[in-house]
Parts: C-alpha cells; structure tokens; sequence
C-alpha cells in the first residue's frame, strides 16, 4: 500500500499529491543516484534499450501460448474487481510489455535457477552477485511503475536494469536455491530507491557490538576517598558554565548551519516505487523473515524505516496484494501469506471461495454459484529461457572494470580476481571529512596471492602499515606491521605460534630494544626483553655489515609465568642479565600470604679481571633477601651452583638474541623479495584461467 505523508509538514491531501504535475515536478527534482555514478561510465551516458536486438530470441519470448493467454484474461478480470473494490489504491505491477513487446504475468518471469558456483548456494552469495554484475538505472519516472519487465536472461547479457529487474534476477536464484523468496512491489526512501548510501557507515567498517564486561566480584575492595572540594568554588564554576553554555550553543548552530546543509525532506516521500526481496522464515533453516535490497546486496529486517509500504507480492506460482495498513510503513505486516485478510491471492491454491471473485471466460459461470467459483489454477511454466552464467562471467562481475561506492566518510573500491597484478579485490578509504579529501586509512583485501597476504592496513598519519597473511606462509607469519622495509626501524611480527616450536607469537624490534613474547612453553616464559647498544662507529665507518658488526646487548629481561609445580620461592618470576655490566638479578613469585618477593643479586667484583669459564663468589658480590625460603636456599654452595647455571643460560640467550636478530633480517629480504615480485596462484580447476598463464 502506499505510504501516507506526514500532513503536519505538508499541507495538500494524498488526491492532490496524484494529481501532480509529473513532469514538471521532476524538473525541479534532483535525484543523487551514487550508485549509477560509480558504474555508468563516462563515456556512456545512457543505454537505448530500444536498441536491444531481439531476432535470437526463442519463439516464447514473442508470443504466448494459450495458457498465458488463459491467465492474462484472469489477471484482468482480478484487476477490475480489485479497481472496483479499491478505487484509491495504486495501480498493481501484474503483466508488463517484455524485451519483444509481449505481455507476460510478472510470476512467469521468474525462472528460478541454481548455477554451479558454491557461493550461490546462499542468499549473500546470490545478492552479492546480482548487485556487483548489474549496473543500477533508475526508474524513468519515481512514483509510476515501469511500462516493461525484460526477462532476467537479457538482464544478465547488457549486465543493467531497474530495480524491477534487479529483484526478478534475484529472486530467481533464490528460488532456485531453496529459499522461500518473493519480489515485493512497493515504497520506499529516497537513498534506498537512487542507491545513495553517503549516509551510511562503510559495512567493512562496522564494529561488531561490544560484550558487556562482567562486574567485579570483588565488592569489599578498598574506596579511597576523594580530594576534598569547595561547595562554593562548585557552585561558582557551575555559574560560569551556564552562562558559557548559551553562547557556545549559538556559536555551535551557527557553524552546523554554515558547513553541513540539512537534508531537506524528501517532496516525494511516501510515493517513491521500489522494488525488493522478501525472503519468508522456514526453508533453508532460515530463522527470521527479512527484506534484501537488490541494488546493494544488504538484508534488512522488515521493521526497516527505510521501506514504506507493500503493495503486492509474488513468487514463481502465485500474486499476492496486500490488504494492510502501511502508515507506520512496514513495521506492523503480517506476512502471513495463508492469512486472507492481510493478503488478497490472485488464484487460490485451494477451492475456497476468495473475497475478489475471478472467472475464466472458457468455463460455464451459470454452472457455479455466486461467490464458490473454482479459483485453483496452475501456473504456467516460465517463458524465459535458462539463465546461464559462465565462469567467466561469474569471475569478472564488474562491467566496468571496476565498481565504487559512497559511504559516510568513506570510499569503497571494487575489482575483479585477477584484475590487478598485485591480487587487490578491495580497498576501503577512510577520510577526515565528509567531501572526502584528507585520507586518514586505508583498507586493502587481496586474494590467490602466493604470498598468503589477505590484507594490508595503511594508517596515512603514522604511515604505518600492517600486513595479514593466512596460515601457511614459509616463515609462520600472522601479521606484520611496518613502516619501512628497512631492518631497525621499527618491525612488529605476529606469528602463528601453534605451528613454532619456541612457542613465539609476537616480536618488535627496533634500533635499541627487542621484545618477544611467548604462548604455552614449558618453562613458563612469556615474555623477553632485550635492551641493544649502538655499533661501533669505528668499525661502521671502515665499511663493514652488520652482520660482522652486531649491535651489543646490553641487558636481557625474562618474565615467567607462575609454576604450580614448584614452590613460589624456588620458581623465578623475573630474569635479568645486565650483560655488560656484569649483573645478573632473580626474582621469584609471591605465595599468597607473602608480600615482599625473594630475589637474589650476582654482581661483579670490582678490581678483578672477568675470565670466561671463571666464576668468583663472594659475600661481597651476592646479594640475597629470601626471607620465606629454607636455610638449605641461602649457603654458598647453593648459590655457586646456582651462578653456573645462569652463566651458562646468558651464553644460550646471546646466541638466541643474535638468531632473532638473523631471523628478523631474513623476514625482511623474503617479504621485500615478494612485494617486488608478486605471484597469484590459479586453481587447478580454472582452465580458462591456466591457459591464459601458459600463453602469457
């Protein structure tokens, strides 16, 4: 039904809205359609569908047969009665002109189809791939319905049409992959009828909705108490506000109204014709009726603002008319389609009588009583032919090359597999502002790169940039952020660590320090730092590498995480060697009665020359505070011992450091390597595809 006008705002009833001037109010009406921007060329300014050679069509297509002509009289006869019982209802989408000039009942137009590819299996698949392969054309005229309905074959060949054609083509996939679909002729808003969605947010953007954090269970913890605050002085500040405030707001309105114009409201609200999907609960385990918009892929719930009102429905074997109230748009429907005082049917699929009485001229109706006339019908088989779509098609959606639209803030940019030497298919650009001229990030997807990237994030302020692979790359890498490729400038590395021996997840190294930390080893260790020095100047200066001049250590930190399996005081929580300065300190976890950690100090003798496989221990150069440890833990022995396993653990952890070292270098010559020469990789099932590679 059509949706009413707010009357507060304009002041004319619906009789005077219809008697508009049509095509004067349309030259005054300027309809921002973003979508067919980003897809009509330039060079093409308009499609002559007139144009369009119809000699190969099949002989259905031209002509029908007498069963159409059957249901064509049927649906005539239901739209008189239909006029008669409801003069103030719009005019109903029943049987359109075709591509040949031929009448055809829209439920025939319909050929459900279910095309060899995985991804059409599932209505985003279909959905995605009706509104990237077509190119969006708006309606000749808002608010009057479209005079043809081209079948969905010729649709797919000049790859166009509104968006009657649109919802058609889709929902012929639909039905044909098991889901209970129906084009809905109907009203809805402006942006939603023109593809305008500079309003909205990017949905590769979209933040998922965050989990409530659970409350402290702790509810006896310690309330410090506030510093103490002047009434007075509270109470002064307050004053000045208030009298801020007014200012401030004036100022604020002043600058809204300067730089963002109002949206003003749309003339034609209410009266826009669009069509979509309607997709009913029950098949395909789908759980929830919901609206799908043709023009962009997007499922709607059908309490959407956006969709004003329902005029009719139908599918593959009937027509449906809506008999509800649509002035709080489709907020309040029932699509209960069994429900006969919601929904008028056009052939009753039982022998009921219906409330709009239709009659077949073949048959005797002096034979049926007044209002029992034998409403069953079969519908007749779709006319158009099978919808094919090859895998080339399938692979190349994008007529244009490419497709771009509009958000809020936000560009996206669309390509083809393939299309692209470096693998890109997608790329989100964010801006600061709404005309879109300062870009703050970047979003790039990728696909059947060798390399295994997916994606690459591009921060423009810091330059930072943050590669994600997929699992299987030759060095195990996750993530990778950068801002140059050069080695010790700053490298943050994520691995997948489950397929690690050390257990590493995450390192970053710069040019004075090295953190790594670690996921499930059985020492415990989670964490190392490493604090690095500067090369000698000398020795940089004569030419040499860096490999021949490392970089010294200066002091390496472990974390270890608790070990039930030991005493707290025997298991050690921290680990730092200061390497040059000869210091090694242990600290060791807390039992929970404790408050001060045992820790033990190894520092070097002053005055006495440090040899390599000596260790000289003193009262003087150890210091020990374990004060819940036994006496056993605090000879000198004990501690000797203890010395020479930490030597030798510094020798093993040099040597760690300096492979790390070599590791990160490595990383950085593969992942230059493979940005300088990009390889895309083609399934051993696309032939068309290997034999362009083999040509080439």
């Amino acid at each position: 039904m059509e949706a009413l006008e707010e009357t507060e705002e304009v002041e004319q009833t619906p009789e005077d809205a219809n008697s508009l001037n049509i095509s004067d109010f349309l030259d005054d009406l300027e309809v921002d359609v973003t979508g067919e921007e980003a897809s009509v060329p330039s060079d093409v300014p308009g499609f002559d569908w007139s144009s369009i050679d119809t000699s190969h069509l099949p002989s259905s297509y031209k002509t029908n047969s007498r069963q159409e002509k059957e249901l064509l009289q049927l649906a005539d006869h239901f739209l008189e009665q239909y006029t008669h019982l409801c003069p103030d209802r719009k005019p109903l989408f029943v049987h359109p002109v075709n591509e040949c000039g031929v009448q055809k009942f829209v439920s025939t137009t319909l050929r459900p189809t279910l095309l060899p590819f995985p991804e059409l299996y599932y209505w985003s698949g279909c959905a995605s791939f009706v509104c990237d392969y077509l190119v969006m054309e708006p309606l000749k005229c808002p608010i009057t319905l479209p005079s043809s309905l081209y079948s969905p074959t010729t649709i797919l060949r000049y790859q166009r049409g509104n968006c009657f054609d649109f919802t058609v083509l889709l929902c012929s996939l639909l039905i044909g992959a098991g889901y209970d679909a129906y084009c809905v002729h109907g009203y809805a808003t402006l942006e939603m009828c023109s593809l305008d969605q500079t309003q909205e947010v990017c949905p590769l953007l979209r933040k998922p909705p965050e989990v409530p954090e659970e409350e402290d269970p702790n509810k006896y913890r310690i309330k410090y108490t506030l510093e103490p605050q002047s009434k007075f002085e509270l109470q002064q500040k307050a004053k000045k506000e208030e009298e801020i405030e007014p200012e401030q707001e004036e100022e604020k309105e002043e600058e809204v109204v300067t730089e963002v114009e109002k949206p003003k409201r749309d003339p034609l609200h209410g009266l826009r014709v669009h069509a979509w999907v309607l997709v009913l609960s029950g098949k395909r385990k789908v759980p929830e009726t919901f609206f799908i918009n043709p023009f962009t892929g997007n499922h709607h719930s059908t309490t959407d603002e956006c969709f004003l009102g329902i005029e009719s429905i139908w599918n593959h074997r009937n027509y449906w008319v809506n008999m509800q109230d649509c002035r709080q748009g489709c907020k309040d429907l029932s699509f209960d389609l069994s429900d006969s005082i919601c929904w008028e049917i056009m052939f009753s699929e039982s022998n009921e009588p219906s409330q709009l009485p239709t009659e077949s001229p073949k048959k005797d109706t002096d034979d049926m009583e007044k209002g029992e006339i034998d409403m069953s019908f079969e519908m007749p088989l779709s006319w158009v032919a099978r919808i094919k779509v090859s895998y080339r098609e399938y692979e190349n959606p994008f007529s244009q090359g490419k497709k771009v639209i509009l958000y809020n803030k936000a560009k996206l940019e669309k390509w083809a597999a393939y299309a692209n030497g470096d693998g890109l298919v997608e790329r989100v650009t964010v801006y600061a502002d709404s005309d879109c001229t300062e870009e703050v990030e970047v979003k790039e997807w990728f696909k059947h790169r060798e390399d295994l990237l997916y994606m690459r994030e591009v921060n423009k302020q810091t330059q930072l940039i943050t590669d994600y692979f997929r699992p299987g790359h030759p060095l195990l890498l996750k993530a990778h952020s950068y801002t140059s490729l050069e080695p010790e400038t700053g490298h943050t590395v994520e691995y997948y660590h489950t397929a690690r021996v050390d257990g590493l997840w995450k390192r970053f190294e710069n040019a004075t320090e090295m953190t790594e930390y670690f996921v499930g080893r059985e020492d415990f260790l989670h964490m190392r730092h490493i604090e690095l020095g500067e090369r000698d100047k000398n020795v940089q200066m004569a030419g040499i590498g860096t490999d021949a001049n490392p970089r010294p250590i200066v002091q390496i930190k472990e974390y270890f995480h608790r070990n039930p399996e030991k005493p707290a005081d025997e298991d050690i929580e921290e680990r730092i060697f200061m390497v040059i300065d000869d210091i090694i300190q242990l600290t060791y976890h807390l039992e929970l009665h404790d408050t001060i950690a045992s820790k033990v100090v190894f520092c070097r003798v002053i005055g006495r020359e440090k040899r390599e496989d000596e260790i000289f221990l003193s009262r003087e150069n150890s210091v020990t505070y374990q004060p819940w440890s036994s006496e056993k833990h605090k000879n000198m022995l004990h501690l000797y011992n203890l010395l020479w396993e930490l030597r030798a653990e510094q020798k093993l952890l040099k040597q760690q450091v300096r492979d790390s070292e070599a590791e990160m270098l490595n990383i950085l010559t593969v992942r230059e390597d493979e940005e300088a020469n990009i390889k895309l990789s083609v399934s051993m099932y696309n032939a068309a595809k290997r034999g362009q590679q083999h040509e080439a």
